[in-house]
């Protein structure tokens, strides 16, 4: 198997995605192809490690050279279209032409939604992909789909973002009937907007045909509690859902941190706590859940958050090993072609 990353892309390329990539390599099985200027990256190694290039760390991890980088602010269709050489590009095509097996990238997200979907294609039958993270709940974690990919949405669309997440979550955790919940601002079956209130029927009435447990409508503050696997909603709101839910947990974690440190007797009295404390940080850490999952293409392709550093790029990279592992995208592809 081979992991192709976008060694430039993100905030903190090409440092992150470097020492993420040498971090994973020592626990995964598969070669990890770093796909970016091979000079700048071998400076950085020089930097980091102090040896000549990367081949000297580990003889799990190659470079293939490009010349080119799509930066953030860069238009989406255009950077694609006309940036063939960006370590982007490069890495969609030899994902399509099988020189890889999951592709990585944490550089601009509508490049990479547009690359996705026009370079390596949407599975037959599925309208559109979406973006999928795996987020922390009670004792579990569970999939939000979709997180941004699809701002404006139909039925079908949450429907088959309820059947793709089946399928995923079947695949790769083992669970064999995933309960799905679609996300409203109330669990009776007359709230919400047209989109819900017709996705809530269809749901409801073809849920065995459509391959779906579905568990009915969740509000936003019982997603976390550990009785739904999947949460079911448009980009728009999906993406608002996602950035508040990291929000809280950067706050949670930042009161926690002050209190404790608060004056020597608050300091004193947490050490006996600090296994549980550092416990529960390990949790809520959305580092620890790795990327956002690309759902509905050819071929796996995972987006690293755009301020990953290398602890989320080594999360990111297990992830797309158990990505490819679980077959998740080859099920898909039979279940919607077959339609």
């Amino acid at each position: 198997m081979k992991i192709l990353l976008d060694a430039m892309g993100g905030d903190n390329a090409p440092d992150a995605n470097i020492k993420g990539a040498v971090r994973a390599s020592k626990e995964i099985e598969a070669e990890i192809v770093l796909i970016g200027n091979e000079e700048v990256i071998n400076e950085k190694v020089k930097m980091f490690y102090g040896k000549d290039t990367i081949s000297e760390l580990s003889d799990k991890i190659t470079i293939k050279h490009t010349t080119e980088k799509i930066e953030m602010e860069d238009t989406p269709t255009i950077a694609i279209k006309h940036k063939k050489d960006s370590s982007m590009v490069v890495g969609f095509r030899m994902l399509k032409e099988g020189e890889g097996d999951v592709f990585i990238s944490a550089g601009n997200s509508g490049a990479l939604l547009t690359g996705a979907t026009l370079l390596v294609g949407r599975i037959k039958g599925i309208d559109r992909p979406a973006i999928a993270p795996m987020l922390p709940a009670y004792k579990k974690s569970f999939m939000l789909m979709d997180a941004g990919a699809n701002t404006n949405c139909k039925p079908l669309n949450l429907v088959q973002f309820a059947q793709m997440s089946t399928i995923y979550l079947k695949n790769t955790f083992g669970i064999e009937k995933p309960k799905i919940g679609l996300l409203n601002i109330g669990t009776e079956d007359t709230k919400g907007n047209d989109l819900v209130k017709e996705t809530y029927n269809l749901l409801k009435e073809h849920s065995e045909e459509y391959g779906v447990n579905f568990i009915g409508n969740i509000e936003g503050r019982d997603c976390f509690s550990g009785e739904v696997d999947a949460v079911i909603t448009d980009g728009f709101t999906g993406n608002i859902f996602l950035k508040t839910t990291e929000g809280v947990g950067k706050l949670v974690k930042r009161n926690l941190t002050e209190s404790l440190k608060r004056n020597i007797l608050t300091t004193i009295g947490a050490i006996p706590c600090l296994p549980a404390i550092k416990r529960f940080a390990k949790t809520m850490d959305y580092k620890e859940y790795g990327g956002a999952l690309f759902l509905g293409v050819k071929k796996p392709v995972v987006k690293a958050h755009g301020s990953s550093d290398e602890y989320l790029f080594y999360f990111t990279i297990k992830q797309a090993e158990n990505f490819v592992k679980s077959g998740a995208v080859d099920k898909m592809k039979e279940e919607f072609e077959k339609k």
